[in-house]
């Protein structure tokens, strides 16, 4: 049960420390499998605190909690809780505070969280106790709330932003000047320490840290202030993460991601380089100042970069081995080590704390295991072991060395332990930690909504709204309400089947072209290492009215067709069709897992087939509630009883969200045609 500043305070002078922040999974899979990384990187990785995001409006409360639970009491991580304010009841806040004091949480990140939208929001026909509270406006009333019904109970942090903070998603008028003012009032209202939102210019931070240590209000001469930084896991995740944020990347960094951008393994070794050099660079600016200097990283539910991070980058704090551990490395410093598969029988192993070396083998890493041999030499030592060699006692798997080597990645064990490092997000696999919304908040149209009408307009017949789709796709409209991207070359090969599906009222959300084969290399489809072959199988989703969809429904399961693809559809109120099934119950009571369609592939030398793009049930149920969600994010835009509130809000639940996946990857139509002619 103790507090940041405490731990901070403790700490001597001149030393690094950091912490690590996850947000609540979208699935119960993924949340049982982040259960068992947070054990992982909690022994491996020792953070000095841990935070627990939650969804603005209080989305994702119960699971917030959840989550947080897990982190303080089962695994005895400090643990800050995140809590925004606006568009909540007081009622809410006041649980969220009791509950977290009920967990032995003393830490409390204060946000305002979404712009108030509560005459949006507010239900007529609630309670008085359930109604949001207005008078919650900033997050500067958050902190004087809590200051003022617990006391000191609660270590408060609040946000700060180095490149000044971009109000409703729109990046004019940002300035750190412009925020000095509201920075001073929230951290003079009680605040314990700032964390800065993510960035990768190293001379904004500079200039941040700098002016707040010099603020002539003396606010910020001592107060914690510790920065966000954000792994780069991929490519298009940092380009979105960093257009939401508005957080600039210099040139010289982008050139840098640009040269690897169709590699995501080289994406995320050269965004490892590209944090590890930033690290360096902070722990030199904040030499000004004789206290601690502190990391905080957004890891996305993700492992392996940030382990790799804050190793190469000596943040992880030194540990008393456990007396096994000791034991077994005072053995091993004077007997040969057993190093399977080839081991070195001349070498001598070191104790760990003395040696550069982490760990002395790879656990579980090697295709097979030597053979014992008693009573003669060993004629294949590669996979032959003495008897006397057998009787070595083996490092323990779950010692802090290989836990750390398995949070990298490396053998068997962290093969599968990182398993979902390759893909995560909107098309990765639902069991991950990793899946669903990269900011873990949920359904939002990330614009505010004077944006909102200055995109979209007024629509008040369906008609409108086809316009709007096929405006996007001719890259005359920025923006749709489900994708704030533009669209990638390839998507570009199939801009006419697009417009002509969205101009007959099936608006199109997600979509790409047939591949057979084409070189990794190639200017538009190309991916992944060199010297490798990609394919892709054509799929397009998209919003259909009710009736049309029967129709439609009808086809895909006529004899000629229904080998030939699979779909999953859903609609507002929950019902699900498939044709995938292979899932569900069995004869036996026995739930039986359904199948996972392989929508983008690639072939590489020395490599096992990757498969970074991937549809199934799970995950379109997990979005089809996010997507129909956004309809009704657009529908607040215009106010209750409005004309275009209420076409948004007729055609949401008038309308089946559809996946449709084309079998036949070599022939580049077969999908259109069958949707067209």
């Amino acid at each position: 049960m103790e507090k940041i500043t405490d731990k901070i305070a403790a700490l001597p002078a001149g030393s690094n420390y950091f912490s690590l922040e996850f947000f609540p999974p979208k699935t119960a899979m993924g949340f049982s499998n982040l259960r068992d990384r947070l054990d992982r990187m909690a022994r491996a990785l020792r953070p000095l605190f841990v935070n627990v995001t939650w969804g603005a409006g209080g989305s994702t409360a119960t699971k917030s909690l959840e989550l947080a639970e897990i982190c303080q009491r089962e695994l005895n991580l400090t643990t800050c809780l995140h809590l925004t304010c606006t568009n909540m009841s007081r009622k809410m806040i006041d649980s969220a505070l009791e509950d977290a004091k009920a967990l032995g949480i003393r830490n409390i990140l204060a946000l305002r969280g979404d712009p108030p939208r509560a005459a949006e929001y507010q239900d007529t026909n609630e309670s008085p106790e359930d109604a949001i509270d207005e008078n919650f406006i900033w997050a500067i009333d958050l902190v004087r709330y809590i200051k003022k019904t617990h006391g000191d109970y609660f270590c408060i942090g609040v946000a700060a932003y180095p490149e000044g903070h971009a109000d409703e998603s729109h990046p004019l008028g940002q300035s750190l000047e412009h925020d000095l003012p509201y920075l001073v009032d929230k951290t003079l209202a009680g605040a314990d320490f700032l964390m800065t939102q993510l960035f990768f210019d190293i001379d904004a931070y500079d200039n941040f840290e700098r002016t707040l240590r010099e603020h002539p209000s003396g606010a910020f001469k001592t107060i914690p202030i510790i920065p966000g930084l954000m792994p780069i896991q991929s490519y298009q995740m940092i380009k979105r993460t960093t257009k939401l944020s508005h957080a600039k990347i210099p040139d010289t960094i982008m050139s840098r991601l640009d040269a690897v951008k169709k590699d995501d393994e080289r994406v995320k070794n050269v965004g490892v380089d590209i944090l590890c050099e930033i690290v360096e660079k902070v722990k030199e600016l904040t030499n000004r100042t004789s206290g601690p200097t502190g990391f905080h990283f957004y890891t996305l539910n993700l492992e392996k970069a940030v382990s790799f991070i804050v190793e190469r980058t000596n943040l992880i704090p030194p540990g008393t081995p456990n007396p096994e551990e000791a034991i077994i490395d005072e053995i091993a410093a004077q007997i040969p080590t057993l190093l399977v598969n080839g081991s070195d029988h001349d070498h001598v192993s070191q104790p760990r704390e003395k040696s550069r070396s982490r760990r002395q083998s790879n656990v579980g890493s090697e295709p097979r295991n030597r053979v014992i041999v008693s009573g003669r030499s060993v004629s294949n030592p590669e996979y032959e072991a003495t008897s006397a060699e057998a009787s070595i006692p083996a490092e323990p798997i779950n010692s802090r060395a290989n836990t750390l080597a398995i949070s990298e990645g490396e053998g068997v064990l962290g093969r599968e332990a990182t398993w979902d490092d390759f893909p995560n997000g909107r098309w990765g696999d639902a069991r991950s930690p990793a899946y669903g919304e990269i900011d873990g908040y949920g359904p939002s149209l990330h614009v505010s909504n004077a944006q909102a009408v200055s995109l979209w307009g007024y629509p008040t017949k369906r008609e409108d709204i086809n316009e709007l789709f096929v405006r996007h796709l001719k890259g005359e409209l920025a923006a749709i309400p489900w994708s704030e991207e533009e669209f990638n070359e390839e998507t570009k090969m199939i801009t006419d089947p697009l417009i002509r599906l969205n101009s007959k009222g099936w608006w199109t959300v997600a979509s790409q072209p047939a591949v057979n084969g084409l070189r990794s290399s190639d200017p538009v489809f190309g991916w992944g290492p060199q010297q490798g072959f990609v394919f892709q199988k054509a799929f397009v989703e998209f919003f259909i009215p009710s009736a049309e969809w029967k129709i439609l429904h009808e086809r895909l399961q006529s004899p000629e067709v229904k080998d030939s693809v699979c779909l999953y559809a859903a609609n507002a109120a929950g019902d699900f069709v498939s044709s995938d099934d292979t899932g569900g119950l069995t004869a036996n009571g026995e739930v039986k897992e359904s199948s996972t369609n392989a929508v983008t592939w690639g072939v590489f030398p020395g490599k096992e087939i990757i498969t970074p793009t991937i549809i199934e049930e799970v995950s379109f149920r997990a979005w089809s509630e996010e997507a129909f969600g956004i309809f009704g994010e657009w529908a607040q835009v215009y106010g209750k009883g409005s004309d275009s509130e209420r076409l948004l809000e007729k055609a949401m639940t008038d309308s089946w969200l559809v996946n449709i996946i084309h079998h036949d990857y070599v022939e580049k139509d077969a999908l259109w045609d069958l949707l067209l002619k």
